[in-house]
């Protein structure tokens, strides 16, 4: 998972449009994504791609196409050629771990994001969660929306995203949730990254640099949660590890187990 802690924010940028890369580096997204998938057509994903490779380095990943697709297949052969792999390699429309093995033996030293897109996906997310290589999953919500008939919105997607959730904590890696879609919409914005980072989301995906420090306000840890866990993991210690009041409330091991969590993930990104 060391690939993904500390993960709060990945921006994506399509790999048709080079020209956008150095700006998308430029901005505070934890790693820039370029996309190879649903971003290019289907005429311009050889130039695409090997754009994407001649941009590699620090906080770059890359999504790559489908494993099952032939343009897939060109990815993970084109990127196990490259003199260096991504940072993490975005796997579209995973539906089973046999993907991620796939991709896995064409890149034994890559770490995976599956996007789960799909109701089969769903149900199989704490397996494919818990294949090797994996590090952090995806909840693909504009797939999964246009598959179940419903709109791109909290509530249609609300049980899908709390099965998501649960997969990503069966499995022990980071969740990070689909982009908000509408550009001018802060406010949408900043209830949606709240309401995810409250049931268990990690990072947000974003698809403008200006969606940033709206998502990096819900997705990371203030420097007043970060002082109250310090504080409450102290007094934990010092109590030789029983349940004890803290701060009006009962702080018993559940409540210390996220405010390890908090402080392993503020270390991750002064480290970063």
């Amino acid at each position: 998972m060391g690939a993904a802690m500390g993960l709060t924010s990945l921006l994506f940028v399509p790999g048709s449009t080079p020209s956008r890369f150095a700006k998308a580096l430029a901005s505070d997204a934890d790693i820039v994504c370029i996309d190879l998938e649903d971003a290019v057509a289907a005429d311009a994903k050889a130039e695409a791609r090997a754009a994407a490779i001649d941009a590699l380095g620090n906080r770059v990943a890359i999504r790559i196409n489908g494993v099952m697709t032939p343009e897939g297949v060109a990815d993970l052969l084109a990127l196990a050629a490259a003199p260096v792999l991504p940072g993490l390699v975005l796997l579209p429309k995973v539906e089973s771990a046999d993907e991620v093995a796939i991709a896995r033996h064409h890149l034994p030293g890559a770490s995976f994001i599956p996007l789960i897109e799909t109701a089969r996906g769903i149900r199989l997310g704490h397996a494919i969660g818990q294949a090797p290589g994996v590090v952090a999953m995806m909840f693909g919500g504009g797939d999964l929306a246009g598959e179940l008939g419903v709109a791109l919105a909290w509530e249609p997607l609300a049980v899908a995203r709390g099965l998501f959730i649960l997969a990503c904590g069966e499995a022990g890696v980071p969740a990070i949730d689909v982009p908000w879609i509408v550009l001018d919409d802060t406010q949408g914005l900043a209830e949606e990254a709240r309401r995810a980072h409250a049931i268990g989301f990690q990072a947000k995906a974003a698809i403008h640099p200006a969606q940033l420090p709206t998502i990096h306000a819900a997705m990371r840890p203030s420097p007043d949660l970060v002082a109250e866990a310090q504080a409450a993991l102290a007094a934990y210690d010092a109590a030789g590890g029983r349940a004890i009041r803290f701060q009006g409330r009962m702080l018993e091991a559940p409540i210390i187990r996220r405010y390890a969590r908090i402080i392993s993930m503020a270390n991750a990104r002064e480290l970063a």
